[in-house]
């Protein structure tokens, strides 16, 4: 059984060590001595950590004591890790990955081990949407009675003073900006449903695995429309739409053929789309160590819609 200290990935490291004093440096700092109770405590061998990993949690893989393959993630400091494993625990491995164990200590998340090399992004564009829009179907639930989870108002609601502040410093200031807020104030207020969302849903989250052809993984739960969910698909491999000929009307067909094949309104969705569009755009533009060119194409893709 492996225990010896682990080194935190570099682009973890650099994401989260800006304030060494605070608790994301803290959790830095412990973060290999709480891998190594986990390991212990679960009788879990670690094969490594996966490099270059995320920017908000660390992920390595494992072996149980019977050798079954699994993977320990360990969400940084703020990231609900409670709310992804009462989401995972409630799809109980119906398309997403499968809860195995949770600690609510450190936070740790034991998950059926997917084919990490090996998501949508892989296939062509046409047959990874399909498949996309698949699995995120599957996820959309009622959720369970004295869930944990957030609203869809509650969680826009807290970003839209500083999105107004972030985007005065981008283009994204002036009528972009105004109707993205303007609509992230009135999509919530008459939302035709309420159920579990993934909340970062994209073609990257949906990875490869035995025990299904393609499963979720990743998720940032919240209760609230579909559309929501279905924004971030329609701004999938937005760069290769802006390679394109007749982006802006590209970008239109997506968001009508989406909406068409999973039962949503087009018109939530294109809104849905515009907000998020204009949300992560600015962004990734005003974020330190954010993709600036990304953030350019985001906010281009609102103005198509």
């Amino acid at each position: 059984m492996a225990t010896a200290p682990i080194e935190p990935p570099q682009r973890l490291v650099s994401a989260l060590g800006g304030d060494p004093g605070g608790p994301a440096g803290a959790w830095l700092d412990a973060l290999p001595a709480l891998v190594g109770e986990r390991l212990e405590a679960w009788e879990l061998t670690l094969e490594r950590v996966l490099v270059p990993g995320g920017r908000s949690s660390l992920l390595a893989y494992v072996r149980q004591a019977d050798g079954t393959p699994a993977a320990l993630k360990f969400p940084a400091p703020g990231r609900a890790p409670a709310h992804v494993g009462a989401a995972l625990a409630q799809w109980d491995g119906w398309g997403a990955a499968r809860l195995l164990r949770a600690d609510a200590d450190s936070g740790a998340l034991l998950l059926e081990r997917l084919r990490g090399t090996v998501s949508l992004r892989s296939l062509p564009e046409a047959k990874a949407v399909l498949e996309a829009a698949g699995t995120v179907r599957r996820l959309w639930v009622r959720p369970a009675e004295g869930h944990p989870f957030e609203t869809l108002a509650g969680r826009t609601e807290e970003a839209v003073e500083s999105l107004r502040a972030l985007g005065a410093t981008t283009r994204a200031e002036g009528p972009l900006l105004d109707e993205a807020l303007e609509l992230r104030r009135a999509l919530p207020a008459d939302a035709p449903e309420e159920v579990l969302l993934h909340g970062a849903f994209r073609q990257g989250k949906v990875l490869a695995g035995e025990r299904a052809p393609w499963l979720a993984v990743g998720p940032s739960p919240v209760v609230g429309e579909r559309a929501y969910d279905l924004a971030g698909l329609v701004l999938d491999r937005s760069e290769d739409l802006a390679a394109g000929s007749g982006a802006a009307s590209a970008a239109r067909r997506r968001v009508a053929k989406l909406a068409d094949s999973l039962d949503a309104d087009r018109d939530r969705l294109r809104s849905w789309t515009l907000y998020r569009a204009v949300d992560a755009g600015v962004r990734e533009l005003t974020t330190p160590g954010g993709d600036a060119q990304r953030g350019e194409v985001l906010l281009e893709f609102a103005t198509w819609l």
